[in-house]
């Protein structure tokens, strides 16, 4: 049994793709079609694993998500109340389903962690470091995923992507300043961390499949050796 009082800095094997989509979201850089090829990779190896996405992955936390993204809050939902509830909702998807998988023996495959409130809220809203480290210190504990595959795409495109598909919720109707200024905070925290592999999304989808394919297959490789 695993406290969650403690840290979880030891806790290994947890294959994320903060499928933190390059810049604005993950929306348009072909984020679904790459979580098939990880499970697919993980397969074949024999891998057995668990999917959880952000923000959600767990009843409360479900419910936590449709406060961040509806559009139709008959109030202002404030930026600090947005990365609370984000954290939050990671709270209880750590404590509740990604921990317990892990000391299962099983590899989770996170679309989104830490790493998205960091390029949303710490570089989209514009809260300092100090604040975005002392809410994830409280509510992860120091928990950090092992891969980081970060799909790269330029805002105008993933976003035009977005459209395309249908309505957009709350975060996605910023203006794209916004979207740009996540984005650039993205670049810049791949940029500092080894363990975040950076995709560029803007190839052909065969060719990001590949790239995507390539990284599960050398980090597995790498578990293996260790």
């Amino acid at each position: 049994m695993m406290q969650v009082s403690e840290p979880y800095e030891h806790v290994s094997h947890s294959l994320t793709h903060a499928f933190t989509l390059k810049s604005n979201r993950n929306y348009g850089a072909g984020k679904s079609s790459a979580i098939a090829v990880i499970e697919s990779t993980l397969i074949k190896h024999g891998i057995e694993y668990i999917n959880t996405r952000e923000p959600g992955g767990t009843p409360l936390a479900e419910s936590l998500r449709d406060m961040v993204k509806s559009v139709e809050h008959h109030e202002k939902l404030t930026e600090e109340t947005e990365l609370l509830l984000m954290y939050a909702s990671r709270s209880q998807l750590l404590a509740n389903k990604i921990l317990p998988a892990l000391a299962a023996g099983k590899w989770v495959i996170g679309d989104r962690h830490d790493l998205s409130s960091r390029a949303y809220q710490g570089g989209g809203r514009g809260f300092d470091e100090t604040i975005m480290n002392t809410i994830s210190d409280i509510t992860l504990k120091g928990f950090r995923p092992d891969i980081t595959l970060y799909l790269d795409i330029d805002p105008h495109i993933g976003l035009s992507r977005a459209k395309a598909r249908g309505d957009l919720d709350r975060i996605e109707l910023e203006k794209m300043d916004f979207f740009i200024r996540v984005h650039n905070k993205y670049r810049e925290l791949a940029e500092q961390d080894d363990s975040i592999i950076t995709v560029d999304a803007a190839q052909a989808m065969l060719t990001v499949h590949e790239d995507v394919e390539k990284a599960v297959i050398g980090f597995i490789a790498k578990t293996d050796k260790g």
